[in-house]
């Protein structure tokens, strides 16, 4: 090899161990951040950008009112720069761990942004906030200013950064928003009943004007009495409802459990699909985020229902059989 071609060789090398140690400078950078639920890690990184690594600790089909750290969990949550959670008592096995942590690290409940006027309860336990705000788009837009404004906090330099992509978030928000109204608004008023395998979608009714029915209570720790499960059969036959929904992160132990007792008193109940509550979609797909996730349940929903949906949901992108055709 000649003198020049060693010479642009050694350069070249050089270049490229330069280039690779600022891509691991800017890498090292980033914020380190853990969230809980899929749904709040799906926030953090439209909002946080490329100034952000998030971690999920919670994937496709995980309940959060029943998981429990790890210890793999535990190392992440006390490394990490920020750890973002839900609150409102979702995440029901974490919060005293997670209260802990916040004497040390910076901790950020995403849903508490949510003015408390705003906030629906548990008939039973007044004093306890239904914690599934992101199932409405207009008060989930709290939780993503809540994001928006915990980012700045962590690192003021790039607030107009944040500020940016929480703006162009917020305007995808509105249009799924309007959709929904538009689907759902298509579904005959009688048929706007809405039984679930637990109440996570009481922020969706209230929305959109859907009666919700949830086997189970606010948390899937509670359990549905016989009484409860006879009393829904009463009502999905009296009121000639034809379908009910399973979610992917609840068994559907009870909801079978109605069909079948709809079915011993000659009335037939078919399951309108499978809807993304306390968890989003898999990874890597449209319904592993949570535009996603709402565009799925919002047009399932109002299929099953009789409204008028168009193929592949808001922007064609779903793959569920029961809405592509």
């Amino acid at each position: 090899m000649t003198l020049t071609k060693r010479v642009a060789l050694s350069a070249a090398l050089l270049m490229t161990g330069l280039f690779g140690a600022m891509l691991s400078v800017a890498a090292e950078s980033r914020l380190q951040v853990v969230a809980t639920t899929g749904m709040v890690a799906d926030v953090v990184r439209e909002v946080g950008g490329d100034q952000v690594r998030v971690e999920g600790l919670m994937g496709p089909g995980v309940d959060p009112h029943l998981y429990r750290q790890t210890r793999r969990d535990i190392t992440a949550l006390s490394r990490a720069d920020a750890v973002f959670w839900n609150g409102l008592y979702l995440e029901a096995q974490l919060e005293e761990f997670l209260e802990r942590l916040a004497q040390r690290r910076p901790v950020f409940a995403v849903a508490e942004g949510v003015p408390e006027r705003l906030r629906l309860s548990d008939e039973e336990y007044r004093s306890q906030s239904d914690p599934h705000v992101w199932m409405d788009p207009s008060r989930w837009r709290y939780g993503v200013e809540a994001v928006r404004s915990a980012l700045v906090e962590l690192r003021p330099d790039q607030k107009a950064y944040f500020e940016q992509r929480a703006e162009a978030y917020l305007s995808e928000l509105e249009k799924l928003d309007d959709y929904s109204r538009g689907v759902l608004g298509s579904v005959p008023e009688g048929q706007r009943v809405l039984v679930t395998a637990h109440d996570a979608f009481g922020y969706f009714g209230d929305a959109y004007g859907f009666e919700v029915l949830g086997i189970q209570g606010f948390s899937t720790e509670s359990e549905a009495g016989l009484s409860r499960i006879e009393a829904l059969v009463d009502l999905l036959v009296e009121r000639e409802i034809g379908a009910i929904f399973v979610e992917s992160s609840v068994s559907d132990r009870n909801v079978r459990a109605l069909i079948e007792g709809a079915a011993a008193r000659g009335h037939s109940v078919r399951i309108g699909g499978e809807l993304y509550s306390d968890a989003m979609g898999p990874a890597g797909t449209y319904e592993g985020t949570w535009l996603g996730m709402i565009d799925h349940n919002v047009s399932i929903i109002a299929r099953a229902l009789g409204g008028d949906v168009p193929p592949g949901g808001r922007l064609g992108k779903l793959q569920h059989a029961g809405v592509r055709e």
